[in-house]
């Protein structure tokens, strides 16, 4: 550290740094996406990637472990997004430094080194640092004097600064089971000059308190028990740490500025925004809460985007939106009124591109889908914010206080304004919003056009029969160290003995015909669903054949622990059976073939469309593959042309696939590419294929083809939108693309035959019998028109009188539209003055009706419009028009009979003097 202010980017590394010299492993950030967590929205905190370490059920190969975590706090049971702006702490995105110890060292350690960090590297005054730690507010959990003990023994920490506080400081619990302990807060007294209660009677500075005085700094978690129940408590057999603490905060400290948004990771967002904004100094710290929300907005936005988190309108994309269009508001209060943000957001790029690498890597794609996303918004917000402030009159004028959870759905379904921006109109307006009513009714909504998940924190699967099922068998040795050996990619069928069975939930020793259960060996080569490609299928069944189980999917729901799902097809099997276990060979190789071309696909897409063309989701099936990925408009028939055919180029050139375990950071620094949401060890497997210039490089654990030539042909069968920014394609190969080949080849024969022509003449053929078709539909429309000319030519002899008016109102048999019309200004030549015609005709079934007035009777009070609907009523239609030539359809022929003979006394009634 040099004797000026150090930057954001050296606070970090020296961090790294101290930890990696006390024995730890620098592990990359997960990805904001968790990793094959479904009960978490967002990572929202450093220890997620751990979970599982800390459950028991996985294992890393290090025992310290330090890092700088990307974290979001935006939705769910942590949700800061109301603070953001408004205070100087607040963020939506954050980075989190911590420090883990898995079974390592314990409470003392993590102490001592904390207090070294601080102090003697980043020479904080020890006389202004305060330590909390846990005494039960409740009497039933011991008071943690381990860790008051360490800190009074810290040379140079200054008795009386450790302070006992209960469960809701200094007690850190998962969830309501599970792992959990006491923790020890680090605060630092900033001096008074930061409390901001100075002026309120009888205010006290204090750690914990109410004011801005004392920081809190870093929590160090020390996990030493396991939850059972809300009243029992049980030692772990190992102890672990977990500390965090948040990087802006000190960074601000250690920089000396009064707000997280003032440091060199945050302030040049703002001063990018003031010149864009055009505002003096004066005028930017006036308004400091736009500047601040736009600055959090641009910086969670680029990071979101480069974790394939596009902006759309569901869960995680729908957060994404929303900060782009909430962030595009508040630029329009101080005066930005065209898209901006894309310029703040490569300030993050350029500030954290280096530690984040992926930020650069993905650039083109979070400015483009920055702008897009801002762009489509600009076009409605304006409505959007017209129609709300009306609302909220009318709540006003109701004497309400809370906007219903309806109307605000609507606002985001019709204009596409999301619920948080219609919150902060409301509130600026003295009103609020009914959430719980908005989720209901997005949720109504999702149900009824058939869409996922609009947003939610999910709950956690119930993995206590699987731990105990684990545990168990580690106990007695009838596991490896790892848990149950994986390997899908060099066999198709495995023996061992049928170690454990499980039904409804339930640890079973024997299962019966028609059962379903869950099946574990020591052994398997079943693929388990990931990455996209479906789990394996096929049977297992006793050595001597007593018995078959018929297997359709395979699941991993806790580390170590991999369970076979099927039904019992014949026979009894029973824990202790020897067993073999076989995949279904034809469909795994149909499956490798689809999972192969699926890397050729992305690496076409990227070469035709451009860099930005990312994978957002796939499927890998037996029978198709699917693939979702980031282009903000639809791929024209050309670009598809030259994919396909780039795909089946690769095909042809049997490329040998070229498989390789290395380790995950190594191989991301090489440039393969990852699918967001995974979970990835530290030894990653590599897919490579290009033999002098490779062309694509993933990590992937899927199975895989040998040579390219393998796949047969990738054939394109469907290109779509898939939301907001995000297309799919679906394709399918080998045996699939062949019975495709043979059926559309089947089919061209039928139709040449049938018109008569060989295949290659088809398309002249074809174009030569429209012509003749559409010569003959010409020919009969024609003669139809002249048919139903003269038929109007007669049906004019029944013109009527209505008080010096002339009143036609007659069918003409299957006219379409445009001949009504043409006889409407065939009556009105010959009646250009006081006259009225309502002309009807049937086709298909359903009538059309066609009104015209002369010009001078508008004045008398008559007018098509209203004559065309009160016609269509009775036919349960509608129509409009002008006040001389209306047009109207309708569902109920049977009646239109005497809806043309009410038009007389419609007139009658109608016309004026």
């Amino acid at each position: 550290m040099t004797s000026q202010k150090p930057t954001g980017a050296e606070i970090r590394q020296t961090f790294l740094d101290f930890f990696v010299e006390h024995g730890h492993t620098v592990v990359p950030s997960a990805s904001l996406v968790p990793a094959g967590d479904q009960t978490l929205l967002f990572t929202n905190a450093g220890m997620v990637q751990f979970k599982d370490v800390f459950l028991g059920i996985d294992t890393r190969p290090y025992r310290r472990a330090t890092d700088s975590q990307k974290c979001m706090r935006v939705a769910g049971k942590h949700n800061d997004l109301e603070d953001v702006g408004r205070d100087n702490i607040h963020h939506t995105f954050f980075e989190m430094l911590g420090n883990w110890s898995f079974g390592d060292y314990y409470k003392k350690e993590a102490i001592t080194w904390a207090w070294q960090l601080l102090t003697d590297v980043w020479k904080l005054p020890k006389e202004n640092l305060w330590a909390t730690v846990f005494k039960d507010d409740q009497g039933n959990i011991p008071s943690d004097d381990e860790a008051a003990e360490a800190w009074n023994h810290v040379p140079g920490f200054i008795n009386g600064h450790v302070l006992y506080f209960g469960r809701k400081d200094n007690f850190w619990e998962m969830a309501e089971t599970g792992p959990c302990g006491p923790c020890s807060e680090i605060h630092l007294d900033r001096g008074i000059k930061y409390c901001d209660k100075q002026d309120v009677p009888g205010h006290v500075c204090q750690v914990n308190g109410d004011c801005l005085r004392y920081l809190e700094l870093w929590n160090l978690v020390f996990i030493q028990y396991n939850r059972l129940s809300p009243n029992q408590l049980e030692p772990l057999p190992e102890r672990h740490v977990d500390t965090g603490m948040g990087f802006d905060r000190i960074v601000s400290v250690l920089q000396d500025v009064d707000s997280n948004y003032r440091t060199d990771l945050i302030w040049p967002l703002i001063l990018t925004t003031q010149k864009l904004a055009g505002h003096t100094d004066e005028q930017r710290e006036v308004n400091l809460t736009p500047y601040r929300v736009i600055a959090d907005h641009a910086r969670a936005a680029a990071f979101l985007i480069a974790d394939n988190v596009v902006p759309g309108n569901l869960g995680r994309n729908y957060i994404t939106r929303m900060i782009i269009r909430r962030a595009y508001r508040f630029g329009g209060k101080i005066g930005l009124g065209e898209p901006f943000l894309a310029k703040v957001a490569e300030n993050v790029i350029q500030i954290y591109g280096d530690f984040y690498p992926e930020l650069k890597r993905n650039k083109e794609s979070i400015l483009i889908s920055i702008t897009r996303e801002e762009e489509q918004f600009q076009h409605t917000l304006d409505r959007a914010t017209t129609h709300l402030e009306a609302l909220l009159d009318e709540v006003t004028d109701s004497g309400q206080k809370f906007l219903s959870g309806s109307l605000a759905a609507d606002l985001y379904t019709t204009y596409g304004m999301p619920f948080e921006i219609t919150r902060d109109i409301a509130k600026e307006n003295g009103l609020d919003v009914d959430e719980i009513g908005f989720y209901e009714a997005m949720e109504e909504h999702r149900l009824a056009s058939g869409g996922g998940k609009f947003i939610s924190d999910q709950s956690s699967e119930d993995v206590e029969v699987y731990i105990q099922v684990y545990s168990r068998l580690k106990a007695q040795g009838n596991l490896n160290e790892n848990g149950v050996e994986y390997d899908p990619y060099n066999r198709l069928e495995v023996s061992g003995q049928l170690l454990a069975l499980i039904r409804n939930g339930l640890s079973i020793d024997s299962a019966l015909p028609d059962d379903e259960i869950e099946i574990i060996l020591p052994e398997t080569c079943f693929y388990v669903e990931s990455g996209g490609q479906v789990s394996d299928t096929g049977v297992i069944h006793s050595v001597d054949d007593a018995w078959m189980i018929e297997i359709d999917d395979m699941r991993k729901p806790i580390g170590g622990l991999i369970v076979h799902v099927g039904k019992v097809i014949r026979g009894q099997p029973k824990v202790g059976d020897k067993a073999i276990a076989s995949v279904d060979e034809q469909r795994r190789r149909d499956i490798m073939r689809n999972h192969t071309a699926t890397h050729l696909l992305h690496a076409e897409l990227r070469r035709v469309l451009g860099d930005h063309a990312r994978q957002a989701g796939s499927l890998v099936a037996p029978d198709r593959l699917r693939f979702d990925f980031t282009h903000p408009e639809a791929v024209t028939r050309e670009q598809l042309a030259e994919i396909e055919a780039g795909v089946n180029r690769d095909i042809l050139g049997d490329f040998n696939l070229k498989i390789s375990y290395k380790g995950r950071q190594e191989a991301v620094n090489e440039g393969a590419m990852a699918l967001f949401g995974e979970k990835y060890g530290e030894t990653v497997r590599t897919i490579t294929i290009g033999e002098d210039k490779p062309f694509s490089y993933e990590l992937c654990g899927g199975t895989h083809v040998r040579d390219t030539s393998d796949i047969g042909v990738c054939l394109i069968i469907s290109e779509g939108s898939v939301a907001a920014g995000i297309r799919r394609i679906e394709a399918v190969t080998g045996r699939k693309a062949y019975e495709l080949i043979q059926h559309r080849f089947e089919l061209l024969d039928k139709t040449s035959n049938l018109v008569g022509s060989s295949p290659e003449l088809m398309p002249e053929k074809l174009m030569s019998l429209l012509e003749e078709l559409n010569a003959s539909r010409k020919q009969i429309a024609a003669l139809m028109q002249g048919q139903i000319s003269e038929d109007f030519i007669h049906k004019l002899q029944q013109v009527k009188q209505v008080r010096g008016v002339h009143v036609l109102a007659v069918t003409l048999g299957e006219a379409d539209a445009e001949t009504l019309r043409q006889m409407v200004d065939r009556f009105r030549q010959q009646f250009p003055t006081n006259g009225v015609v309502v002309l009807a005709s049937v086709r298909n079934g359903n009538p059309t009706i066609v009104a015209g007035i002369t010009p001078d009777l508008t004045a008398r009070n008559l007018n098509a419009v209203e004559l065309i609907k009160f016609v269509a009523a009775p036919l349960g239609g509608g129509g409009g028009g002008k006040s001389t030539l209306a047009q109207a359809g309708g569902r109920d022929a049977s009646k239109l009979t005497k809806a043309l003979d009410s038009v007389e006394g419609w007139v009658a009634q109608h016309l004026k003097d």
